[in-house]
């Protein structure tokens, strides 16, 4: 793991622009890196996924801390590959990817349209046709191995519609595509 956690590690943000505040993600980035020289499980590649940070003026730059973020979980992610298959075995971490893989598929293969629980009639939730073609994609991905990156999973983002498909769910089901892939990768 790189050193990130030095003040200079990022660019700021200039003028209006915002963003992660400096502090937050410094303090992050120590307790990650302690996390992980000590090979205790404290943290894990989806803490590290989740983890959000306040906004700023004169912040860290939001697409370099991410770039950071990811391979941090990655990192992570191949630790706890190492460590499951050492202690479970490589049939049985191969099995549980699967399962999660077939479950996903599942969901995934649901009609259009119907992928996923809608929000309530006047709250806004994803766009339900970007949402349906990304689902599409990773189906694909799934099914054949159709070409699809980490990063295009962890970048994708869309548009927001009244009565849209619920962002919790969207973003669980993004989470364990995200899981499968450092599985097998």
């Amino acid at each position: 793991m790189t050193d990130l956690t030095s003040p200079a590690a990022f660019p700021t943000t200039t003028g209006r622009r915002k963003g992660y505040a400096p502090r937050a993600v410094d303090d992050f980035l120590t307790s990650a890196r302690a996390a992980f020289e000590s090979d205790e499980a404290r943290l894990t590649s989806a803490d590290v996924r989740a983890v959000a940070f306040p906004l700023e003026r004169e912040g860290y730059a939001i697409e370099a801390v991410d770039a950071a973020l990811a391979r941090i979980e990655d990192a992570f992610a191949q630790r706890e590959r190492a460590t499951a298959m050492t202690q479970r075995g490589a049939r049985a971490w191969v099995g549980a990817s699967r399962a999660l893989a077939q479950e996903i598929l599942d969901r995934l293969s649901r009609k259009p349209r119907h992928r996923f629980r809608r929000v309530s009639i006047l709250c806004f939730g994803y766009r339900v046709d970007e949402v349906d073609l990304v689902a599409g994609r990773v189906a694909r991905y799934l099914e054949s191995g159709e070409g699809l990156t980490i990063e295009q999973v962890r970048s994708v983002a869309f548009r927001m519609q009244l009565r849209g498909y619920d962002e919790a769910q969207v973003d669980a089901v993004l989470d364990a595509v995200v899981d499968v892939m450092q599985s097998v990768g």
